[in-house]
């Protein structure tokens, strides 16, 4: 693998275009017109441009020997302190998961999945192959109440609710008894509840899944 090396002032100057990809447009570009050096990696790399290399990248790191370590002591990583209190877990089946700091999750299960921040997870629920970023805040009662007013479900993921294949971005709302997967459906879909792409369901942030609703 090489890695591409450029004075930082050079580095500004490729920026200061429209161009959306570093390797297929902003390297070539440069390479034609300027000093451009390599040099040869042996470290973790992995491309994450499309929705489909960026989810398989997460969820390897859930496998028993991710491809890149989090716990290798010669080159530790260090993540910003958010002084959370310790996941809470009120019965549950868990198998090959990351789950970070402040969840809440209760009786239901979870296989291969990474589980962001404050990720609030219902009983009953059933989550396989799932990206759930978490959620930024704690939901307070005037809040909860607020939406159920609205008819919103609250902040994470409702009892009962089967999430399989998705990115779950921050912040959202899915309801109870709801059905997520892409199992069935061809291509890319544009929907104003969530998007299918690469065969991957992605519920956005601060999206609202109603109670009920299968995708």
């Amino acid at each position: 693998m090489g890695i591409y090396l450029f004075r930082r002032d050079v580095l500004i100057e490729c920026l200061d275009n429209t161009f959306n990809d570093f390797g297929k447009h902003i390297i070539p570009a440069t390479i034609k017109n300027k000093r451009v050096h390599n040099f040869n990696f042996q470290g973790y790399w992995e491309d994450i441009g499309t929705i489909r290399s960026f989810f398989e990248a997460n969820l390897d790191l859930a496998s028993e020997l991710p491809r890149f370590n989090f716990f290798d002591m010669v080159s530790p990583i260090f993540s910003r302190p958010r002084f959370l209190p310790a996941s809470k877990i009120n019965g549950a089946a868990i198998d090959h998961a990351i789950i970070s700091d402040g969840c809440i999750i209760t009786r239901c299960q979870i296989q291969q999945c990474i589980v962001g921040v404050r990720s609030i997870i219902e009983e009953g629920s059933k989550l396989s192959r799932v990206v759930c970023m978490g959620n930024d805040y704690y939901e307070t009662d005037a809040s909860i109440q607020q939406h159920e007013n609205a008819g919103q479900p609250r902040i994470g993921i409702g009892k009962g609710t089967r999430i399989e294949n998705a990115i779950v971005d921050k912040n959202a709302r899915i309801g109870a008894g709801c059905i997520i997967s892409p199992e069935g459906k061809t291509g890319d879909v544009d929907h104003p509840l969530y998007y299918i792409r690469d065969g991957i369901v992605i519920i956005p942030k601060n999206g609202v899944v109603p109670d009920g609703t299968v995708i």
